[in-house]
């Protein structure tokens, strides 16, 4: 705010002033509304890669390798449903092929046979233009068929990089049985001949940990003063 602002407003009287603290104390109330909600947001919804959080429960939802062989077993799935479509267009196109070529054959008879017509009759005008008229459907029919080509050529480039799915789906396999040999280790590693169930409990807390609930020298004296006099 300029210095002529703050006059005109002192003009005007305490009226004013109250407006101008009741707009900053609004805009400072929305500010602060709005940094709360950011941090509210960006602490209770994302998780920070530095950010110490427990791990998830190990349910089938969070399971990796279970997660694993779905991923693997579903790109499978879809990957021959693709192919499978693939293959449908692949044989219209293929269908299309055929067709035209029975079309060029028929419209090869009919022009050979009204370039006859016209040389034989140069004034009968409709010959001259069913002669013209093959000829167009004759070029048209060529393009249908380098377009039914083109359809066939992208099918196999298709299918080609398609091969893809089924690399990664090796690729998640290897990573799956790698995953599942170290957790074998592990198992092997960390086996005992004892049962837990036979194995005595441990202290929660020993001498030398920081924590309160460690007993010191006067309260293990005192407890076994207190064995002495139940004696």
């Amino acid at each position: 705010m300029t210095q002529e602002e703050l006059d005109a407003l002192m003009q005007d009287g305490d009226s004013g002033l109250q407006e101008i603290d009741l707009d900053e104390a609004h805009n400072s109330r929305a500010t602060e509304s709005s940094a709360v909600s950011d941090t509210f947001s960006a602490s209770n919804f994302r998780v920070h890669a530095t950010k110490q959080w427990p791990p998830p429960p190990p349910d089938r939802d969070h399971k990796v390798v279970h997660q694993l062989d779905d991923v693997t077993r579903d790109t499978e799935v879809k990957t021959n449903e693709v192919f499978d479509q693939l293959d449908i267009i692949s044989s219209g196109a293929d269908n299309i092929l055929k067709s035209a070529k029975i079309f060029k054959e028929y419209l090869a008879n009919q022009e050979n046979l009204f370039l006859k017509l016209t040389d034989r009759f140069p004034h009968v005008h409709s010959f001259k233009q069913a002669l013209e008229s093959t000829q167009e459907i004759q070029q048209e029919n060529a393009r249908i068929m380098d377009l039914a080509n083109d359809c066939s050529d992208a099918m196999l480039q298709a299918m080609d990089i398609m091969q893809f799915q089924d690399i990664n789906r090796q690729r998640i396999e290897r990573v799956i049985n790698v995953m599942r040999a170290l957790a074998q280790y592990m198992n092997s590693l960390f086996e005992s001949k004892i049962d837990d169930s036979k194995r005595v409990d441990s202290a929660v807390y020993i001498a030398g940990d920081n924590n309160p609930n460690v007993a010191n020298a006067e309260d293990i004296e005192n407890l076994i003063a207190s064995f002495g006099q139940k004696k």
